[in-house]
């Protein structure tokens, strides 16, 4: 009975002690206030040579000149520090990500059920190009697609150029950032060679929900040009993972409820078709571009920030996934 007895506490201590360490090793997996620039450099150079498997978006002309081999990696901590490392003066441009913008801006002005009145929430295992369902029930799949993204800044009140204006102040805002711009080239090429989402807006006309002129896509084409940095959108991953306030504690547009829809858009179909996947294996919400950026947003922790413009099949950038994916892994930053 006692060397029965004896056993027994010797397993229950040796128990407690594979519980104590199983809880020490979580905290120090999860720990995000050591990441560093260190930490970023290694999982930057052990992710560069992504780019050879990937492509550079050519589809608009302006996009095929980005130099494949440009990289950069970049964090707004839980405190608001900034860590950049890479190429991170490079600017590119924002493309499908200003859509999280443009969203926010829409239901800031006209609210959650009119805007979602018009499109769904629906994920997709369509590309981001794709006429899903426009021809069918006629409205969107979902605002992170270019019908919905589109539809969404037709929204925004204002005539001429206004409410692209008004996307453009909230990116200023977000990042603390007044000298960012659109870039006239890319713009002119989006506008020129964008027949496809040409062909979407008139579809939405043509069922209703569209009343106004070219004006409304120009907006959207000027929108996607917009230029930033891997800082820029790593502030922005930070702004929606913080409740709509901005990582220098400005809290001027704090909003629990848009932040909470923004950042489950991102998460259904922020990468395209391959979201589900993502949300799998990332577990975060986030936005894709094919200017090669990706921001994300850890929830109610910190902002990334990724740029490398060789894209996979899915217009993501391919490297930009493979940090991202380590940096979840070495701190278990999934919110599953």
């Amino acid at each position: 009975m006692k060397k029965y007895s004896f056993l027994s506490a010797k397993g229950i201590l040796f128990a407690a002690v594979l519980s104590f360490n199983t809880v020490v090793y979580a905290q120090k997996a999860a720990d995000i206030s050591t990441i560093s620039e260190k930490t970023l450099s290694t999982i930057l150079e052990k992710n560069r040579t992504y780019y050879t498997q990937g492509k550079v978006a050519d589809y608009i002309p302006e996009l095929g000149k980005m130099d494949a081999k440009s990289i950069a990696f970049s964090v707004v901590g839980k405190d608001g520090k900034v860590l950049n490392v890479g190429d991170v003066k490079q600017k590119f441009t924002m493309q499908s990500i200003s859509k999280i913008i443009s969203l926010m801006v829409a239901v800031m002005e006209r609210g959650e059920a009119n805007v979602f009145d018009k499109m769904g929430y629906f994920g997709s295992d369509k590309p981001f190009n794709h006429f899903s369902n426009l021809e069918t029930t006629g409205k969107p799949l979902n605002p992170m697609m270019n019908a919905g993204a589109i539809l969404t800044t037709s929204l925004i009140s204002g005539n001429g150029e206004k409410p692209f204006l008004k996307i453009l102040d909230m990116v200023r805002y977000i990042t603390k950032n007044p000298s960012i711009e659109y870039s006239k080239s890319v713009y002119e090429s989006e506008k020129s060679t964008g027949h496809r989402n040409r062909g979407m807006f008139y579809l939405m006309k043509n069922n209703g929900l569209i009343s106004g002129n070219e004006d409304q896509l120009d907006n959207y084409f000027k929108q996607c040009s917009i230029e930033l940095t891997t800082e820029d959108l790593a502030k922005i991953g930070y702004f929606f993972a913080n409740e709509c306030v901005r990582f220098d504690g400005d809290s001027k547009y704090k909003n629990k409820d848009i932040a909470r829809l923004v950042e489950s858009q991102m998460l259904t179909a922020g990468m395209y078709e391959f979201s589900g996947e993502y949300s799998r294996t990332v577990g975060l919400p986030s936005k894709s571009g094919v200017g090669g950026g990706i921001t994300v947003s850890v929830p109610g922790k910190i902002g990334i920030g990724v740029f490398s413009p060789a894209l996979d099949g899915h217009g993501n950038s391919l490297a930009g996934y493979h940090m991202i994916l380590d940096l979840v892994k070495q701190f278990d930053l999934s919110v599953f």
